[in-house]
């Protein structure tokens, strides 16, 4: 048998299937960032992988031929670490940048961007592969939730000292998280997905902070998918939750494609690509 997974900074998702494809059975775990949080994501894809198996009636982890697509492989020694501590009978970790670009743009030539608690950005060309950003929530993941949620709270706490002019959004968000010092303490506690859960907000709110926040992320984000566009324009295909709310926001900046699969999809091709 075989097991594909997808795992991100919000949550992963697993799918056992058998040599022709079929769905034997799926499951869904907690945030699988193998960098950020290398023993909870262990945790969280065994957890899914195990209620996975009991589905299909509870063959042995040894049998598994296993392909995991998750966010932080691209960080030295994650992906080796991950592999060599999980129980399958062969197992491969790969980026979730491929498994997206792969699931979504079913073998065309094309750019993926991927957004969601983070941000990825990959394009396939000719059979070739190229990943650029993903570097994590310190150094990079431009537009990904936890960026927009980040900023988000920085607003708000420039509006509560008087560094900006405030908002109905950023009064909002300071007094739902308890004025500047519940905001504080939020920012020394939260997790990724934490932040993440702020962002969908903004693309929602007719609000100028929100604006602000939206410009300055896609900003940050449009140099990557400019770059990948350097070689030949490609169209661009957006994944992940926050995926199709930056689509609508940045339509007609570059021409776009509808995704075909999902990453979880790209995961199981890659796999049986490989059996």
């Amino acid at each position: 048998m075989f097991l594909a997974a997808d795992g991100g900074g919000t949550g992963c998702r697993v799918r056992l299937v058998d040599a022709t494809g079929a769905t034997l059975a799926e499951a869904s775990g907690g945030p699988a960032n193998i960098a950020t949080d290398p023993e909870g994501a262990r945790a969280n894809l065994m957890a899914a992988a195990e209620a996975a198996l009991a589905r299909a009636g509870g063959p042995a982890p040894g049998r598994i031929v296993a392909l995991l697509g998750v966010a932080g492989a691209n960080a030295p020694e994650a992906a080796g670490r991950l592999a060599a501590a999980l129980p399958f009978g062969r197992t491969r970790i790969v980026s979730d940048a491929l498994t997206s670009a792969v699931g979504a743009l079913g073998g065309q030539d094309g750019i993926v961007a991927a957004m969601g608690t983070g941000s990825v950005f990959a394009a396939w060309r000719g059979g070739r592969f190229r990943q650029v950003g993903g570097w994590g929530p310190a150094l990079g993941d431009e537009g990904g939730g936890a960026a927009l949620g980040r900023r988000l709270l920085q607003h708000a706490l420039r509006a509560a000292t008087g560094l900006r002019p405030p908002t109905p959004l950023l009064s909002d968000t300071l007094a739902r998280l308890g004025g500047a010092e519940g905001i504080i303490g939020l920012g020394l506690s939260a997790r990724p997905a934490d932040l993440a859960a702020l962002a969908p907000a903004l693309f929602a709110a007719a609000d100028p902070a929100a604006a602000e926040i939206l410009a300055e992320e896609a900003g940050c984000l449009a140099p990557f998918i400019d770059l990948l566009q350097a070689e030949r324009a490609l169209p661009v295909t957006w994944t992940g939750g926050l995926g199709p709310l930056w689509a609508a926001h940045l339509a007609g900046r570059w021409p776009e494609r509808a995704p075909v699969g999902t990453a979880l999809d790209g995961a199981v091709r890659l796999l049986l690509d490989e059996a």
